[in-house]
C-alpha cells in the first residue's frame, strides 16, 4: 500500500489544489495519505475555510490533513485563524512541522 506525505510549502493556491487532488486520488485507491501545511501554505488554511473549498473540505473530513506548522502560522500572522480551523498545530521540529515521523513510518515525501 502506498504511504505518501504531501508537505505543502508554497502559498500558491493552485499548487496546493494539486496536493489536495493527488491526496484524494491516492486515498480513494486505498493509499495512506497525510497532508501538512508548512511554510507559506499556512496562509491558505483560512482562505480554504472561508470559501468552503470542496477539495480542502473533502480532505479535512477524510482526516487526511495531519496539521499546520505552528511557527509559520505565528510568523505569517495566521495563528489564530489556523487554530480556529480545528486542524492540529504541529511543532515537533523546533516549532515547525517535521517530516521525520512520517519518513520513519515509511511514507514517501512529496514537497510542493
Amino acid at each position: 500500500m502506498n504511504k505518501v506525505l504531501f508537505y505543502g510549502m508554497t502559498g500558491e493556491k493552485m499548487c496546493f489544489q494539486h496536493i489536495l487532488l493527488n491526496a484524494l486520488d491516492i486515498h480513494s485507491s486505498g493509499g495512506e495519505v497525510r497532508i501538512i501545511f508548512e511554510g507559506a501554505s499556512v496562509k491558505l488554511v483560512s482562505q480554504f475555510e472561508e470559501e468552503k473549498n470542496p477539495l480542502y473540505k473533502k480532505a479535512k473530513d477524510a482526516g487526511l490533513i495531519a496539521g499546520v506548522c505552528m511557527a509559520c502560522s505565528k510568523v505569517l500572522g495566521v495563528y489564530d485563524q489556523n487554530k480556529d480551523s480545528g486542524l492540529a498545530l504541529l511543532d515537533d521540529m523546533s516549532g515547525h512541522a517535521g517530516m521525520k515521523k512520517y519518513i520513519d513510518e515509511g511514507y514517501k515525501v512529496v514537497s510542493m
